[in-house]
């Protein structure tokens, strides 16, 4: 009969385990694949105590108890040895067909990732508590709350992609963002009719930003997407019938590419009537657009309506930069602020005042091109206190 192995404390040694002549402990496995494995620790017991000088890790034993219930589970050893990048990198190769800009929204994720030593875990290493402190770090950093909200969204289906592959056993991402991160998020709100007026008279009387009050009347009276506002082309106004047609819209990549993609949602794709404000906007527009030397194609499409320096079509970032200066320049002269205003607060404001109107919710829905008309309802519409007393008061006359 052979002698029992032990350790330096006389303690017997199980199957597999081992001590190295450096004190450290040694566990042989074979794992899934037929290949011999090894995990080591200072510790054989979870109650011994740590060597001076060496790093706190999981005893042996603990070690091998979860290889052993991960090997009975099927759920493969180690995580497949595969790090937070490359199974960020791996959930994004099944991402085919995406929009640009989502996809320049993977490419953010990998670099952050290639740079932070959190890519560099081994999957089945990450905690939540380490998943939480990185995302606290990122905030720490300077970035947004939203920008973290996008960054989670391509690590926690990342995470869930290797549970459903038996990499690991738990997401480490499941938990409400919002009790870990704060939330810095500027709300996008509506603004008043009164400050509606203001803006556009100062856009209309300004030597500069005049030439743009047309397109900015449009957004505020439409409710259009300004990337569906910014790839209208002169076949899409039907000038006779006065009736806008939105079926596309135009993007501009990273790499400063020019796309023609459909509209945002399959509900994106409509009609819109012209009002005879609107239609009159649009005359100008037509009447003042230089012809180009060379007329841009996009995506098979031509006659933009708006056109920068180079002959190139505007795009929502011009747009979005009119706004800003057009607000900077505006708060600099008056003494009540005017608040933020973006083309997508045109958009906000135009269904606010729609659905303050009274509008049949269904024809709002139609209009602003919604697939559901809960985002009608509860994120486009903003009523105020004054808003709900003059509902009553107009229910309690009958009227």
């Amino acid at each position: 009969m052979s002698e029992k192995r032990r350790d330096n404390r006389n303690r017997i040694l199980r199957n597999g385990e081992s001590q190295r002549k450096d004190g450290r402990y040694a566990y042989k496995y074979t794992d899934a694949t037929g290949k011999q494995r090894f995990v080591y620790s200072w510790k054989l017991e979870k109650t011994d105590k740590l060597p001076e000088g060496k790093r706190d890790c999981l005893s042996l034993r603990e070690k091998a108890k979860q290889i052993l219930r991960d090997l009975d589970d099927q759920i493969v050893p180690r995580g497949g040895e595969m790090t937070v990048l490359a199974l960020v990198q791996k959930y994004i190769l099944q991402k085919t067909g995406v929009r640009p800009n989502t996809e320049a929204g993977y490419q953010t994720v990998t670099n952050i990732l290639k740079k932070e030593k959190f890519g560099g875990m081994r999957i089945d290493r990450v905690k939540t508590s380490d998943a939480k402190c990185w995302l606290i770090q990122l905030q720490k950093d300077g970035r947004s709350y939203s920008s973290i909200h996008s960054i989670r969204g391509v690590v926690r289906p990342a995470f869930q992609m290797a549970v459903e592959d038996d990499l690991i056993r738990k997401n480490p991402f499941e938990f409400q963002l919002a009790t870990v991160v704060v939330n810095d998020s500027v709300t996008r709100e509506a603004i008043t009719r009164k400050q509606e007026r203001a803006f556009l008279e100062f856009v209309k009387n300004d030597k500069h930003f005049s030439r743009y009050y047309e397109g900015i009347y449009i957004l505020f009276k439409t409710g259009l997407r300004i990337s569906e506002f910014v790839g209208l082309t002169l076949a899409d106004l039907d000038m006779v019938n006065r009736i806008i047609t939105v079926d596309h819209q135009l993007q501009r990549t990273s790499e400063m590419e020019y796309i023609i993609e459909a509209t945002k949602t399959a509900s994106g794709t409509r009609k819109i009537p012209m009002t005879d404000d609107v239609y009159a906007c649009f005359e100008r527009i037509i009447a003042n657009r230089q012809k180009p030397k060379v007329e841009p194609i996009i995506g098979g499409k031509w006659g933009f309506l708006y056109l920068d320096k180079n002959g190139m079509p505007m795009v929502a970032l011009h747009w979005e930069h009119y706004f800003q200066h057009i607000c900077q320049k505006y708060n600099s002269i008056y003494k009540v602020p005017m608040p933020k205003v973006t083309p997508h607060v045109c958009r906000h404001t135009y269904c606010s005042n729609m659905a303050k109107s009274g509008m049949n919710p269904k024809t709002l829905q139609y209009l602003m091109g919604h697939s559901d008309i809960g985002v009608t309802l509860n994120t486009y519409t903003h009523i105020s206190f004054e808003d709900a007393q003059k509902e009553l008061e107009r229910v309690a006359n009958g009227e």
